[in-house]
């Protein structure tokens, strides 16, 4: 009877443990997210993958600083969640990071679960997904969190052309935390609460005395017109997490596989006189060439890169009977 009891002690102090890492920084900091337009962390892996699909690793991960009151502050799982799972049906990684414990900002213990899951990435063979909301550094951990980053900037120049690297920025990140994102392959942002700069307003304004808004300093304008960071730009996290997956069906799963090629392709669909009657007699009078592709690719379904960006140039990616194939089109 007593052997029986102390397991039912461990297995209830294994449930209060999970459920705290659950809430992350409390219901209150989560209310506080929603009160944003954001959502959590983990409502966001569940949009983007497969429905009971994501295996989470280290849960009960904890910092282990002391200083400047960390002692008195510690969530299981520390400021991300991170794991796998299936993303229409194929496998990727994926670390979140949650805004409500710290900020989302980066400790030596969240640097270590994103480098652990950005390993396995590579040792599968496939994407490594990283949801960005956060303030960068945690600067009570000084020297051993910007460490973390030097150890996640290697992991990036390892995958870069071995695994799709994604990123998406749902919110203010700042430092280290777009130093990474801004050398993946493709970067995903959502109007108005998504911003990469490399340090805040607050602190331009101290040092310039020039004042700048969070928007204009490193919103969807300033990456995806200007700057050419940003590759896509959505108005909301849940048409923004879809398109993550839709972008993931024209990529191979690694260096080493060909992409995922569709079956049922009908030639009969495409309509050429229209396409005939497109580019016009007179050589000097503009035509929409993104009619052209729509009207080639198959089920008129083109995935365009850097829109907002050096319009001038139309590129993404759609199908050709079947196949994931790239356009570039002046």
């Amino acid at each position: 009877m007593a052997t029986n009891e102390g397991r039912r002690k461990k297995l209830e102090e294994l449930r209060n443990l999970r459920e705290r890492s659950r809430l992350g920084g409390g219901e209150q900091r989560i209310e506080r997210q929603h009160a944003r337009g954001k959502l959590t962390a983990r409502e966001r892996i569940a949009i983007l993958l497969d429905e009971g699909t994501f295996q989470e690793l280290d849960p009960f991960v904890t910092h282990r600083a002391t200083e400047f009151g960390l002692a008195e502050q510690v969530y299981p799982g520390d400021a991300v969640v991170t794991g796998y799972g299936r993303i229409n049906g194929r496998r990727a990684f994926v670390f979140a990071q949650d805004f409500t414990v710290f900020g989302g900002s980066l400790s030596e213990a969240v640097g270590q679960k994103v480098c652990k899951v950005m390993d396995l990435a590579m040792k599968n063979g496939a994407p490594i997904i990283g949801i960005n909301d956060s303030g960068g550094a945690r600067i009570q951990e000084g020297v051993p969190s910007l460490a973390a980053y030097g150890d996640i900037f290697l992991r990036n120049t390892l995958a870069s052309g071995v695994v799709p690297q994604i990123s998406v920025i749902l919110g203010p990140c700042a430092g280290g935390a777009v130093y990474s994102p801004a050398i993946t392959d493709f970067v995903f942002m959502v109007k108005g609460t998504s911003q990469m700069y490399i340090t805040g307003p607050d602190v331009i304004k101290a040092v310039t005395g020039e004042e700048v808004s969070h928007e204009a300093l490193g919103g969807t304008q300033a990456h995806g017109a200007r700057s050419g960071v940003a590759h896509f730009a959505y108005e909301n996290e849940r048409e923004c997490l879809a398109a993550v997956g839709r972008l993931l069906g024209f990529l191979p799963q690694n260096n080493m596989e060909d992409p995922p090629r569709l079956s049922g392709y009908d030639p009969s669909s495409h309509d050429d006189a229209a396409l005939d009657a497109i580019v016009p007699e007179d050589p000097s009078q503009p035509y929409d060439m993104r009619e052209v592709v729509l009207r080639v690719v198959d089920g008129a379904d083109f995935m365009e890169v850097h829109r907002d960006y050096a319009p001038n140039l139309i590129v993404g990616f759609a199908r050709l009977a079947g196949r994931p194939v790239g356009i570039v089109s002046n």
